[in-house]
């Protein structure tokens, strides 16, 4: 059991680290450059990174339900990224939104959408930072069961010699 846990614990971490960093680093970027309307790219960029939140909320409590029911220590990284998706999507993307619906043909609309527009970027780098951090303690967690075995191994080579 230990064993399909930790398989489905990293099984999990690495679909929601893995998708962050495909959304928002190569597809959203893509979208921009290929698409001859910002606008367009920006509603697209927008839809994706809301699927992103939600697929980030589920996977935090999954991984989190995981956890406890493997008896295991949450990582503080797990409710370190869920905070940068509540807070870098449902607090801020709002006001993003709201801003575009005003339109970014004047300057100061313009501007107060860059700053969000940084601010969220850079929680979205934070939670990219942390969602590294959390693949290689995952890789890298021991397996009680495998070391169990490796053990049990080892001695009976070592009565064998």
């Amino acid at each position: 059991m230990d064993t399909a846990l930790n398989r489905a614990r990293l099984l999990l971490t690495t679909a929601w680290v893995g998708s962050g960093w495909t959304i928002g680093y190569l597809v959203a970027p893509t979208l921009f450059k290929t698409l001859p309307d910002s606008a367009l790219a920006g509603t697209i960029a927008g839809h994706l990174f809301q699927v992103q939140a939600w697929f980030s909320v589920t996977c935090a409590v999954s991984l989190m339900g995981l956890l406890l029911v493997g008896r295991s220590r949450i990582s503080r990284l797990i409710p370190g990224m869920l905070a940068c998706t509540l807070l870098g999507y449902f607090a801020l993307h709002p006001f993003m939104a709201h801003l575009r619906e005003l339109g970014l043909n004047d300057s100061d609309v313009k501007w107060q959408f860059g700053v969000l527009h940084g601010i969220s970027s850079g929680i979205y780098l934070l939670q990219s930072i942390l969602g590294a951090m959390l693949v290689l303690g995952e890789l890298s967690r021991p397996d009680p069961k495998l070391e169990a075995r490796l053990e049990a191994k080892l001695e009976a080579q070592l009565e064998t010699k």
